[in-house]
């Protein structure tokens, strides 16, 4: 199953701050909830892996993501990574582009533009639901990308990312992100509902 995703997160720092950051591919995996990298093979190639908490039970995902381009004049990359759960049950794979573009005023957003392929027990899930999970964790990875930005500078606002980052968790809470997304769904419906008066 293939799911397409085109998000952009607005930043409230310079651009010259958030391309610095895109290219600090391990700061940059850290951002997604639950992941880190683990060992750097080359300056093109990394080990990672994805911590997934489900009430008591906790699974992890070990891939790798290689650089496949860094076009600076454009502020852009273009990575490919892949994983597997350790059990072997569901796989799963994505070629993304991502940069970020000035929009005045001393601000800036990160664009992004995936393509996500999932094998076994992830896959089973659908492409509906998967495309609504993938946006919680995309919204809480955007957050987190522009505090990292944040906290690299100074002042109040500086303060507040960096306290922000102190707190988020050190992993992907499963049952918090399935009702994050059944409450999207609800509010879809009933927001849909109309009613007749006589």
């Amino acid at each position: 199953m293939k799911i397409e995703l085109v998000k952009t997160f607005p930043i409230a720092a310079g651009v010259t701050a958030a391309w610095e950051f895109l290219q600090d591919i391990p700061g940059v995996a850290g951002c997604m909830p639950g992941a880190e990298i683990t060992e750097s093979v080359d300056d093109a190639h990394y080990k990672g892996r994805v911590k997934v908490k489900i009430g008591p039970a906790a699974m992890a995902f070990n891939g790798t993501i290689e650089i496949k381009g860094i076009d600076s004049a454009k502020k852009q990359v273009h990575l490919i990574g892949s994983g597997q759960d350790t059990k072997g049950s569901s796989s799963a794979a994505m070629d993304l582009t991502a940069w970020v573009a000035d929009t005045g005023n001393g601000n800036c957003e990160l664009n992004g533009k995936a393509t996500v392929s999932m094998t076994g027990k992830a896959a089973s899930l659908g492409g509906r639901m998967m495309t609504q999970v993938s946006d919680q964790i995309l919204s809480q990875f955007g957050k987190n990308f522009a505090d990292q930005v944040l906290a690299m500078g100074e002042g109040e606002a500086t303060k507040s990312a960096r306290e922000a980052l102190a707190e988020r968790p050190k992993e992907l809470n499963g049952l918090v992100l399935m009702w994050k997304v059944l409450v999207g769904m609800f509010k879809k419906l009933l927001g849909g509902h109309k009613t007749s008066e006589t």
